[in-house]
């Protein structure tokens, strides 16, 4: 059987200065990129209680800590105005997510510490992130980490539920596979987008404008340069959020009419409007076209040392620290002969970077890096690749063409899969809210 699963996201954006293999927020520029957030406003009633779900407390300061933790993700300065505005629509998420976690008790399911380290484990890889490093942050700016635990708890718990109504449609049979095969075969010359997304529901019409303010004001923090598969992951609706909000690609009849006339309209990279659908407003974000049936492509298999420097490089004045890791990278760019190699010096240089960036399209590398590795030959290393932060050496293990519009079975499965997971999903949050008894009890 085959679920949803915590898949690595992707993050857009391959290359630093040009240069190192990153991901979009690598550890280095976590602090820098998620501007420390004002200290919140003295509130001498935390404990005051905001809402009850079927007898459920939500608290102020759980309100609050939420809001701390989106102020972290987006680089938003928290202001007592910002908190005011954001309040109401975190106060539903929080509903929500408390009626999510009363279905996953009502059904004796108990995540445990070992899946809660795993997630958020995996988040910290996801962003180039040293082990606790996510929980440092945290606390610096003056989030819990309980916060996130609970957040990572529903998330998980959630899919056990789906995997339960589902039941054996779980199971994507062969002959739904082979149909899938037909369509996508019928499609040949259609487009195809790589889309991801951010859902925020809206349950009850008297809730529309707060929840379409809220999304603006994610679009704005978007646009600004907060990392949409962390956004995505923390605040979205859809279970795509386990993703980081990616759709992966689809075809123009997978999305929602709305959606569809936005993302033909868009340029890759772009974050949209809120979009209007059904049962709430989508964000999303077009990261990729592509014809179906004609997607030709060269992928590198990569591996990279990294050398990190203890400072900023002044090119003009370096350091003795990075005068001796220039010496370094230069002794492993002459005496690496297999990837192996490479990845025995980046452990030896602290594993600051992955030494696996993952499989790489080479047309998607910037001019400067395209035209360096496409020279390379199997087990051959690059000159020391210097930028502000350190120093790699890169070394292309493998390379293969391929069509990128072709699909395993299990890609499809796994597709067909999450569409119907999602569909699950939205059932089980209305028939949640049809039977809960919700009582606001302060101002939201």
């Amino acid at each position: 059987m085959r679920f949803p699963r915590l898949r690595p996201t992707t993050f857009p954006g391959l290359l630093v200065a040009g240069l190192v293999m990153l991901s979009v927020v690598p550890a280095s520029a976590f602090a820098a990129h998620h501007a420390r957030p004002a200290a919140p406003p003295q509130d001498t009633n935390e404990d005051a209680i905001v809402a009850l779900v079927n007898g459920g407390i939500i608290t102020r300061r759980d309100v609050d800590n939420r809001s701390r933790l989106f102020a972290l993700s987006t680089g938003l300065p928290i202001s007592p105005e910002v908190q005011a505005r954001l309040r109401p629509q975190i106060t539903r998420q929080l509903i929500d997510e408390k009626l999510r976690m009363q279905e996953i008790q009502s059904r004796h399911i108990v995540i445990t510490a070992t899946q809660i380290a795993a997630a958020i484990g995996g988040i910290e890889k996801r962003n180039n992130m040293q082990p606790n490093a996510l929980r440092d942050h945290l606390m610096k700016d003056g989030v819990s980490l309980t916060t996130l635990i609970d957040q990572l708890r529903v998330q998980l718990g959630w899919t056990q539920v789906l995997r339960e109504d589902l039941g054996m449609r779980a199971r994507v049979s062969n002959s739904a596979i082979t149909q899938r095969q037909a369509a996508l075969k019928r499609e040949t010359g259609q487009p195809e987008y790589d889309v991801s997304e951010i859902f925020i529901p809206v349950e009850d019409p008297k809730h529309d404008q707060s929840a379409l303010a809220f999304a603006q004001t994610v679009i704005k923090q978007l646009r600004a340069g907060a990392p949409f598969p962390i956004v995505a992951a923390e605040f979205s609706q859809a279970q795509t959020a386990l993703q980081g909000g990616a759709l992966d690609w689809v075809q123009a009849d997978a999305l929602d009419p709305e959606v569809l006339d936005i993302v033909q309209q868009m340029p890759e990279g772009a974050i949209s409007n809120p979009i209007r659908v059904a049962g709430g407003y989508d964000i999303v974000t077009l990261l990729g076209k592509r014809t179906i049936g004609n997607q030709i492509a060269t992928l590198l298999d990569l591996r990279q040392a990294f050398v990190p420097f203890t400072s900023t490089l002044n090119p003009q004045a370096p350091t003795a620290q990075q005068q001796q890791a220039l010496a370094h990278a230069q002794s492993i760019s002459s005496h690496a002969t297999s990837c192996d190699d490479i990845e025995k010096a980046n452990a030896a240089a602290g594993n600051v970077r992955p030494a696996n960036p993952g499989q790489v399209q080479l047309a998607a590398l910037n001019p400067q890096m395209r035209d360096v590795l496409d020279k390379l030959k199997p087990g051959q290393a690059t000159k020391p690749l210097v930028s502000t932060d350190g120093i790699a050496v890169i070394m292309v293990c493998a390379r293969e063409t391929k069509n990128l519009a072709d699909r395993t079975p299990d890609q499809i499965a796994d597709a067909i899969l999450d569409e119907r997971v999602e569909q699950v999903s939205r059932q089980a949050d209305r028939d949640l809210h049809r039977r809960a008894s919700i009582s606001m009890r302060t101002a939201g």
